[in-house]
């Protein structure tokens, strides 16, 4: 039997509209980067065909909403098993950190890994203080990260 893996990915998130369009207007745009293949699309040929890789894609990455993201990933618990591997990048992974210490999971969770996932304040994607329900429903949690991520500093 395949092993489900889902992988949520990064995003930006801004306190305002202004704040966004801000940020649109100063950034550099950067066309090589266009053509680069990001590794999570490599996963599915990685891992191989012991896994079914499910990459959920969020709506408006660019300038995430926390509810927003929610409300997409209910709709795929349906289609999850139990012993799941969750695997969240970046702003994805303080999601699936925020997600599951404020809701009941309904599937049993074999894994959650956490890739360059940010600690600080991130608008409406803030932790609160108690993790209990995570700590309840994932016993094994492994984090990733480098000292020199340009976005996430190692201190998170």
């Amino acid at each position: 039997m395949k092993k489900q893996l889902v992988v949520i990915g990064g995003g930006n998130t801004f306190k305002s509209y202004k704040e966004y369009i801000s940020y649109l207007k100063k950034i550099k745009f950067d066309f090589e980067r266009t053509k680069i293949k990001r590794w999570k699309e490599n996963l599915p040929k990685v891992l191989g065909m012991d896994f079914d890789v499910i990459s959920l894609r969020m709506p408006n990455t660019a300038n995430a909403k926390y509810n927003e993201w929610k409300i997409l990933f209910d709709k795929l618990l349906p289609f999850l098993k139990n012993n799941v591997i969750l695997l969240g990048h970046s702003l994805g992974g303080i999601f699936l950190v925020k997600y599951l210490s404020e809701n009941k999971f309904p599937k049993k969770i074999k894994a959650l890994f956490l890739v360059a996932a940010p600690y600080y304040t991130l608008n409406d994607f803030k932790l609160t203080k108690k993790l209990n329900k995570l700590d309840n429903q994932v016993k094994k949690i492994f984090l990733y990260h480098s000292k020199d991520d340009p976005m996430v500093p190692f201190v998170d």
